[in-house]
């Protein structure tokens, strides 16, 4: 009897399908290059020149310091 019991095995559960992802979906942000990133953060020589000068302004117009005026003006745009 222990004979037939081994010829019987239990036949293995069918397989479960799979969950496909399906087709990938393409992804609705836009997705921006280095050099468009770059054009999009570099402030043009326009922008810097009239914060330069507002920072001219508020000290009184006093001269000596434009490179220093210039180069904030320019940090700032770059941060924001």
């Amino acid at each position: 009897m222990a004979a037939a019991i081994e010829k019987g095995k239990k036949a293995k559960a069918p397989a479960k399908p799979r969950v496909s992802a399906g087709p990938a979906r393409k992804s609705t942000v836009k997705r921006r290059t280095v050099a468009q990133k770059v054009k999009a953060t570099t402030p043009t020589h326009a922008e810097i020149a009239d914060l330069a000068r507002q920072y001219w302004a508020e000290r009184g117009w006093q001269d000596g310091h434009a490179e220093q005026d210039w180069l904030r003006a320019e940090r700032e745009l770059m941060a924001s």
